[in-house]
Order: structure tokens, then C-alpha cells, then sequence
């Protein structure tokens, strides 16, 4: 079984920046892909971004295009999301997801195609 270990949420204020890390408990784990979802109270989880561990192919919802960045650093086994010029809206509990080494069908956007998932990490955004 896998951990996956989110860190670096916080409060900020509008416009500011932070960088979210996700680490692997595992540094054999292989994955096709990973990537990031959020959910804010009240609402359902959605994607954010994603990357293609082995060709670092990136997916990103509209609303965070731009300002946000999804990277990884193979050598750390480990995620990482960019987010600069931040909204209110922005304010989520952000949780990182991995998939296995083998996926059919590889929809980044859906939240089925990810098999591990973190505990999560709390961004707050004031205005």
C-alpha cells in the first residue's frame, strides 16, 4: 500500500502564493500518473491538475490555468502544485491522488482513474 503525504496549505491572502507538496511513502512506487483535486464546503471534489509521470504531460482545469503549476520531481517522488495569484475561490481542502503503473482509458479529469489518495491539506484564500 501506498501514503501519499500532501503539506504546504495555509491561509493567504488574495493574490498571494503557495506551493503544495505530495510525497509517496514508497520510493519503488510505480504510477502512470498523478494529480490534484479539491473540494470546497459544500461542494463536490473536481480536478485541478495532473501529470503524466513518465512523459510529464499536464492537464489543468480552466479556472486555475495559468496560475497554477503542476510539476514532479522523480528523484524526491514527489508532486508539487504551484499556485500563484490566488482567489477566494481558491479555498479548498486539496488532496493528491496517484494511479497505479497500469491504467486503461487514463481520463486525468476523473477522479476514478486514481487509486491512492491523501489525507489532504486545507487552502484558505481571504480576500
Amino acid at each position: 500500500q501506498v501514503q501519499l503525504v500532501e503539506s504546504g496549505g495555509g491561509l493567504v491572502q488574495a493574490g498571494g502564493s503557495l506551493r503544495l507538496s505530495c510525497a509517496a511513502s514508497r520510493s519503488t512506487f510505480s504510477r502512470y500518473a498523478m494529480g490534484w483535486f479539491r473540494q470546497a464546503p459544500g461542494k463536490e471534489r473536481e480536478f485541478v491538475a495532473a501529470i503524466r509521470w513518465s512523459t510529464a504531460v499536464t492537464y489543468y482545469t480552466d479556472s486555475v490555468k495559468g496560475r497554477f503549476t503542476i510539476s514532479k520531481d522523480n528523484a524526491k517522488n514527489t508532486v508539487y502544485l504551484q499556485m500563484n495569484n490566488l482567489k477566494p475561490e481558491d479555498t479548498a481542502v486539496y488532496y493528491c491522488a496517484a494511479t497505479k503503473f497500469f491504467v486503461s482509458d487514463y481520463d486525468p479529469r476523473s477522479g476514478a482513474s486514481y487509486d491512492f489518495w491523501g489525507q489532504g491539506t486545507q487552502v484558505t484564500v481571504s480576500s
